[in-house]
């Protein structure tokens, strides 16, 4: 069987997989404050999500080898494809709130065990070509999701119908698929030390990116619909953003290929600043305008990860990449939870437009923090390529072409996690 030909359910999988979470959390957003929840409940629910995603991250794996990849993917898609309907029976916050940890364990596994097959058909030549390949199916999907929310009245139940049949459709690619079963997945740790060890720029940019990136996806709607705006501006908006990001991503990251990655980071956060900033005073304009604001936002802020993977493949010793970059994912998740949590009670004290202003003070203390690293170390004398990786899961770095073949040899501290673990004193957290 050919590679185009194994790949192509796989990406037909990931689409609908995407699509569906995507619509998800703009439409649990909408619906929530249709139904009256406190803006801190609409922010919940996404810290929920990703308390559940960094939990599947860290535990997931070992329920998968267990059981087997198709297995493990049926279950935990008919588990998300349960919980997606759910949503519409029980309008209650605490149930909202464990449904969406139920979602974000199993799409953290859903996409483990899907991306663990896109690495197994790859090869060294085809990883980037199949990486860059799922980014765009990534971008497309989400950005056709979020233009289809104009299409549904939240307060009914056709939306989460068509949830559930996107989760449902992803089954039948995987359940049919004839391809080997990939070697079992390996846990994601999230060990600071180690972090800010190998760079604490990119620690911090991850930090910064998971804050920023959580408040205004959970919390746009919430900004949006106060402003006088319809639920089609709301998907549109957040398209916007998407694609800007997905146009974004090349151009900024041959740049930093091209030059010090620590100007590039410090620049493109200065970006992000100025155009969070012009979100709530060009919003007054209309829509037209805002949606080019969210464009403009998006080329800037949504690289960031993929610029702190790259700064810290960097300085990252040879077969030590793939535990940081994984590291890294996790230190993202678990600033996703803090991101929707302290975002509402600073709109309450100083408006919904503070949403934008959290965004652009984060970013801000990441300028102030890369102006100090350049500083404190030299430039690397070589770097790494960018590679657009997307913060799905961490069978994704499986497919970046800067792992080499000894990515997954043990470093000595490696070992010594795993023997603090063994004793009941592990670095990996999860909440």
């Amino acid at each position: 069987m050919s590679q185009t030909r194994t790949l192509l359910p796989l990406l037909l999988a990931a689409a609908f997989l995407l699509a569906s979470n995507g619509l998800q959390t703009t439409m649990l957003a909408l619906r929530g404050i249709s139904s009256g929840f406190p803006d801190a409940v609409i922010g919940l629910l996404l810290s929920a999500y990703f308390a559940g995603f960094i939990t599947g991250c860290r535990y997931a794996p070992r329920l998968i080898q267990n059981v087997g990849h198709i297995r493990a993917f049926t279950a935990f898609a008919s588990i998300a494809s349960a919980a997606a309907l759910a949503h519409s029976l029980v309008t209650v916050p605490w149930a909202w709130l464990l449904l969406r940890v139920v979602t974000g364990f199993c799409f953290a596994a859903l996409q483990i065990i899907l991306e663990s097959w896109l690495n197994e058909i790859s090869t060294n030549e085809s990883r980037g070509r199949i990486l860059s390949t799922y980014r765009i199916t990534d971008f497309s999907s989400v950005t056709v999701a979020q233009l289809a929310v104009g299409l549904f009245e939240p307060t009914d139940f056709p939306p989460f119908i068509v949830m559930s049949i996107g989760l449902s459709i992803a089954l039948v690619p995987i359940a049919l698929t004839r391809v080997a079963a990939p070697a079992p997945p390996a846990s994601a740790k999230l060990n600071v030390r180690k972090l800010f060890r190998v760079s604490p720029l990119a620690a911090v940019g991850a930090f910064v990116v998971g804050v920023s990136s959580a408040a205004y996806w959970s919390l746009s709607p919430v900004f949006l619909t106060a402003a006088g705006f319809t639920k089609e501006t709301v998907g549109a908006f957040i398209a916007a953003i998407i694609f800007g990001g997905a146009i974004g991503q090349w151009p900024i990251g041959a740049l930093s290929d091209k030059f010090d990655r620590r100007r590039v980071i410090i620049a493109v956060s200065m970006g992000t600043v100025i155009t969070a900033l012009g979100i709530p005073a060009v919003a007054e304009l209309g829509r037209g305008p805002l949606l080019i604001a969210g464009f403009a936002f998006g080329i800037f802020a949504l690289p960031g990860f993929g610029l702190a993977v790259a700064h810290a493949n960097d300085h990252a010793e040879q077969g030590e990449a793939l535990s940081v970059n994984g590291g890294l994912l996790m230190l993202f998740g678990a600033a996703s939870v803090i991101g929707p949590i302290i975002a509402p009670p600073i709109m309450a004290t100083f408006g919904n437009s503070a949403l934008f202003f959290l965004v652009a003070s984060v970013y801000a203390l990441l300028v102030a923090f890369g102006l100090y690293r350049m500083t404190a170390r030299a430039a690397p004398e070589v770097q790494e390529p960018y590679v657009p990786v997307p913060r799905s899961s961490p069978a994704i770095f499986e497919l970046d072409p800067r792992i080499d073949d000894t990515a997954d040899e043990e470093t000595e501290e490696d070992r010594d996690d795993q023997g603090a673990e063994a004793g009941g004193q592990s670095s990996a957290t999860a909440p």
